[in-house]
Parts: C-alpha cells; structure tokens; sequence
C-alpha cells in the first residue's frame, strides 16, 4: 500500500536539518575545526536527526498524542508555570537520568537499564558535538615546541575555549577516556538483556530478530569496536586499528540509521512521559470521574472529556440514547452491563444455556 510524506512533518525535519548544518558549519568555525575523518558520521547523524523528526512529527500528529501534547503545554503555561516547571525537571531526574520508571519491574533489571541508558546518553552527549565541530582540542603552541614543558590542551566550544588541562593528568585522562567508560556501561547493560532474551521463555516466544535482538547486538558491537581502537591504539601499536575503524564506523552507522525505525526511537519518545505525568497530576486535582454504574471513581473527568474528543476526531461515537456517553462507565462497569444485556437477550429468547 503506497502512503504518501506527511508534508507538515517533512518540512520540519527538512528545517531543522538545515538549521543544524547551518550550525554546524559556523560552529566548527566554517569547518576549521571539522574533522574530515568523522564526514560519515556526520552523514549517519544528520540522517537520524532528519528521520527522528520526521517521525517524531508524525507521531504528534495523531489525536492521542496531540492531545496530551497541547494540555502538558497548557498546564505548564498556566498560572503555576514554576510548580510545573520544577516538577518537569525533577521528573527528569528521576525517570530520564535515573531511570526509576523501571525499577518496579525488578531491580537487576533497573540496573542493567539504567548502566546501558545512562552509557547511551553519555556517549550522545560526547560524540555528537564533536562530529558537528561544535567541540574540539587543540594543544598549546607554547608547550608543544618546548620538550621540557607538560603539554597543555585547551578545550573549545563553538571555537571558544572553555578550559584547559595538561596532559598526563587526572582531567586529560578523564576526558580523552570517557567513551570508555561509555562502552563498558553499554555492554554492562546490553549484555544483561541479551541473555534475558536468550533465556526468558516468555521473551523467546514473543519477540523478533530486528525489533528485540538487532538493537543490542549493534550496542555491543560499536561497544567493543569502540574499546578496540583504544586498546589497538594503546597496546598493540596500531595492530587492527584499520579493521576496527571500519567496524565501528559500519556499525555506528547502522545504529544512526536505525534510530528513526527500530525499537531505538522510543528513546525519542521517552521525554513524552513526562508530559504524561502531568496530565495526570493535573487531572486529579480538578476531580476524579464517577462510574454512573458502580459509583466508584475510575480516571480523571479530564481524561475521560478529552477521551471522548479523542474518539470523535477518530471517528467513533460512544453517545447513548439517554445522551451520556459509553465512556462514562468503567472497565467493570461495561463488563457489568455487557453481562446484564446477556442474560436480558438469553431470557428474551427463552433459552439460557442456548
């Protein structure tokens, strides 16, 4: 089935596209501070930046997430605009940097995923400033000519420099290292998972090579890729170095590719939750929603309105004759009717058991 572009959504990735080239290039100086060596993954970051947004627009445009989209922006907005703004940020920290929304689930499994979120997280923050040249090193000229003098390297931002630190030290190791550590996080994680699903019966019978497997085997490829090169560089005098280069590259690649597809797009979509929670702290203070058959509260009445907006934008009409609405009632509600109009229909026809 042929389904044409959403032009809304291939106008704005087309924009911010070009509005992160154009930042780009002024900010590694008109390319004086570019690497050439890393023009593929400039090519694999701008194309998952493009697909991301695209999606992600998409996404927005269906009238669920539209809907919890516009009222998160409306409450923040409101009249508590610093309650809402500090409940966002702490919310952050709690479910976007500590990933706690999974610790229900068992804590060895909270751990797995917080090591390998919190290495993907890193590494995104390291990796794509310095392939758009908005971060860059340089050594001091000074330091570099005189034999006798620790060398000195200077960071930049955006061609600014930011700090500097000498080589051979706690900070220059720190620093040129932190991928490192990245790596170990991520294969920590992914490791983890991978033998849940090679041994879990339910996973084994549910999941898929491509939405479930090929997400952390292409972790723990540029994971180990990513410690060959410094152990190639640091210990085997360049041995392979050429190999791994190319292993990497392909599978960074790949991974930037796949992001706007696969399973990796939920780390897109994640920061929505929070805009979830919102909704949902604000639609308990202005009143829970009251089944008209049990008498019991059930969701919020903001929910259960801007469920029947929902609905209607989708086509389906949930009005009775009495002009309520089938969305009034609770799950056990409408169990509850859909067994009385049962046995009605059964008694009507003279037969209970038939």
């Amino acid at each position: 089935m042929h389904t044409s572009l959403n032009k809304k959504a291939l106008l704005v990735a087309l924009v911010v596209t070009l509005a992160c080239v154009v930042i780009s290039f002024y900010g590694s100086r008109k390319l004086q501070n570019f690497d050439p060596a890393l023009i593929a993954y400039l090519f694999g970051t701008l194309f998952a930046l493009f697909g991301g947004i695209y999606r992600y627009c998409v996404w927005l445009q269906r009238p669920p997430t539209w809907m919890y989209f516009r009222r998160t922006w409306q409450f923040v907005f409101s009249g508590s605009f610093f309650v809402h703004l500090y409940y966002l940020a702490a919310d952050s920290v709690k479910n976007l940097l500590f990933q706690r929304f999974i610790y229900p689930r068992g804590k060895k499994r909270w751990i797995a995923h917080f090591l390998l979120a919190t290495g993907c997280m890193a590494a995104f923050a390291i990796t794509i400033p310095l392939t758009l040249g908005w971060i860059n090193f340089t050594l001091d000229p000074a330091t570099a000519l005189d034999p006798g003098t620790t060398r000195l390297y200077y960071a930049n931002f955006f061609g600014f420099q930011v700090m500097s630190f000498k080589l051979g030290s706690v900070m220059a190791f720190l620093i040129f290292h932190a991928l490192t550590w990245c790596s170990w996080l991520v294969i920590a994680g992914a490791v983890f998972f991978m033998v849940r699903r090679m041994t879990n019966a339910g996973l084994i019978a549910t999941q898929t090579f491509e939405g479930d497997l090929l997400p952390l085997i292409l972790l723990i490829i540029i994971s180990v890729t990513g410690l060959g090169l410094n152990y190639s560089y640091a210990f085997m005098k360049g041995m392979a170095y050429d190999f791994m280069a190319v292993t990497h590259a392909i599978s960074v690649i790949l991974f930037l590719v796949w992001i706007p597809f696969g399973k990796f797009f939920h780390i897109i979509q994640r920061p929505a939750q929070i805009g979830a929670h919102i909704y949902k702290k604000e639609g308990m203070k202005r009143g829970m929603a009251v089944c008209p058959h049990t008498g019991q509260a059930f969701a919020t009445q903001l929910h259960v309105d801007d469920l029947k907006t929902v609905t209607q934008q989708l086509g389906f009409d949930f009005t009775l004759e009495n002009g309520s609405s089938h969305l009034d009632f609770s799950p056990e509600g409408k169990r509850s009717l859909l067994a009385k109009a049962h046995l009605q229909a059964r008694q009507e026809g003279g037969n209970l058991f038939g």
